[in-house]
């Protein structure tokens, strides 16, 4: 548990929980029939999908949409008029916050917003479904936590997958023991970009519709650049290969394929962390790496975690190019959003090979990860995707980056939530742009 002080976190959680499923709106009073006023901030790719998912699910009443660039505005308003939803329309965020008829946010902005809402969010009563990675610095993670906790507040992150079929039987089997003595998990994820990336365009005026200054919120001031804001008609935002606002394929890609070791294994932490990376091959004018190679060393087994984007030859012969793989002395399970395969190590293996996959229940995700949400918000209990999980998934992959950066073995503390590396700490440390402060 993150709390605080960061007192140790098994002493924590089996006094914590009990305060939480009591908890009180602090927002309407309603029946538990009554449904959960939700306002979205940030309506671009991931935004839209949301609104979409939420949609779907019965007890969610979309009432409010906001966006600092006016066509995700518009389009918002239109998607939910197609569903038969009436919703509000702002462009500053604070007005969806301060709104008292609004049980819930969804925050789908820039990963480098994802804190300061959270934590806003939270102080204002509202509970909260913040998309991933939690956030851009190993702080903000601990005070998203510490809101979530303070504010008595049900705040799901958008790590979907927990509540995927096929991610809940890669941890029904590796809890089960099937795997026998697992030393060793791997996660990858493989593409093949063109050499040019993104291309390498000039700094230029922001579009007429677009709120730059309000876009880059806690972020350095810096001219715009269309591959900064990377809102494209053919592309998902570019904003994630820059360090200002995200951290690379690590932090996009790699919290889903690193979050289900922690699903599967007791939502471990690893004490130490190495990594390499650099742009090898893309002449973008990206930050981030186009390869990358990441090493986790947990007390009983040994993680890594391959970025492969200028190569997209699948692995284990099963033509998937992203997935997560723990590996038994008896059998190695691996997991993805395609199915979930169990192989055994050996012919002399115990273990029977199956595969779980073209399961049209299994393989849905994001509509019952909204669903176990609402549930949630009614019963007061933690969601699949409790902040804290993520929060803990996002830091080993911040970590990853880190290492890279500043090229030192990373050694974790988890009693004080920091590295005891001196020369590492100025990256984990949120450094915001006057007037945001990050307070809980």
């Amino acid at each position: 548990m993150l709390s605080d002080k960061i007192i140790p976190r098994r002493s924590v959680l089996s006094g914590a929980s009990a305060a939480l499923t009591t908890s009180l709106f602090t927002g309407r009073v309603r029946g538990a029939n009554d449904k959960v006023a939700v306002g979205f901030i940030g309506l671009g790719a991931m935004g839209s999908g949301n609104l979409g998912y939420s949609m779907q699910v019965e007890g969610l009443q979309p009432v409010a949409v906001c966006d600092i660039y006016q066509p995700h505005l518009e389009r918002a308003v239109s998607a939910a008029a197609k569903k038969g939803f009436q919703v509000k329309a702002v462009k500053d965020f604070r007005e969806i916050i301060a709104d008292k008829s609004i049980d819930a946010v969804c925050i789908s902005t820039p990963d480098h917003w994802h804190a300061y809402m959270t934590v806003e969010a939270c102080k204002a009563g509202k509970d909260v479904y913040v998309e991933k990675p939690a956030c851009t610095y190993i702080e903000e993670g601990l005070k998203m936590v510490q809101a979530a906790r303070k504010y008595d507040r049900v705040v799901q992150a958008g790590t979907m997958q927990r509540s995927g079929g096929y991610f809940k039987k890669a941890a029904e089997l590796v809890k089960s023991g099937v795997l026998g003595d697992i030393t060793f998990c791997h996660a990858f994820q493989s593409g093949l970009t063109p050499r040019a990336g993104w291309g390498n365009p000039a700094d230029s005026a922001p579009p007429a519709d677009l709120d730059w200054d309000m876009w880059l919120g806690p972020a350095p001031k810096v001219p715009f650049n269309a591959n900064r804001w990377g809102v494209k008609t053919t592309t998902f935002p570019t904003f994630r290969y820059f360090w200002d606002y995200a951290g690379g394929a690590m932090t996009d890609w790699g919290v889903h394929l690193i979050d289900p070791l922690s699903q599967c294994l007791d939502e471990a932490m690893p004490t130490a962390i190495t990594a390499m990376g650099d742009k090898f091959y893309v002449q973008d004018n990206r930050d981030t790496p186009d390869t990358m190679l990441a090493t986790f060393y947990y007390p009983k087994y040994l993680s890594s975690y391959e970025s492969r984007t200028c190569n997209s030859l699948p692995m284990f012969g099963l033509g998937q190019g992203a997935a997560t793989t723990i590996h038994g002395t008896e059998a190695t399970i691996m997991v993805n959003r395609g199915g979930c395969w169990l192989i055994p190590t050996s012919p002399k293996s115990k273990v029977e090979a199956a595969t779980w996959e073209k399961d049209d229940v299994m393989r849905q995700m994001n509509v019952p990860h909204w669903q176990n949400w609402l549930e949630c918000i009614k019963s007061r209990k933690r969601p699949t995707s409790d902040i804290e999980t993520c929060a803990r998934s996002s830091a080993i992959c911040i970590l990853a980056n880190v290492a890279m950066r500043s090229k030192l073995r990373l050694d974790w503390d988890e009693k004080n939530w920091t590295v005891a590396q001196d020369a590492a700490k100025p990256y984990l440390k949120a450094r915001y742009r006057s007037p945001w402060k990050l307070v809980v």
